[in-house]
């Protein structure tokens, strides 16, 4: 269990703090708070197949027309971490 909590802490150190000057203790609570909304809402997870945490099951794969389809960016704590969807 050591070790998953060395490797979460490390991520969230290089990916989010390294970058960031924090304020105070209520900073740090939003912070921490957006990036785990990230990791569980959207960043996709090698041992579930590409799919975020929250994410339910899917059994089908969404193949996606590039030439008809536009991208959405949504930028995160000012834009620190990008999220990309695609729009209808």
């Amino acid at each position: 269990m050591n070790a998953h909590c060395e490797r979460t802490i490390g991520s969230i150190r290089r990916e989010m703090l390294d970058h960031i000057l924090i304020a105070g203790e209520a900073h740090t609570r939003h912070v921490l708070a957006a990036c785990q909304r990230h990791c569980n809402a959207h960043r996709p997870h090698q041992a579930r197949r590409q799919l975020p945490p929250d994410a339910k099951e899917r059994s089908d794969v969404a193949v996606h027309a590039l030439d008809v389809c536009r991208v959405r960016r949504t930028r995160i704590l000012g834009g620190m971490i990008s999220e990309y969807r695609y729009t209808a």
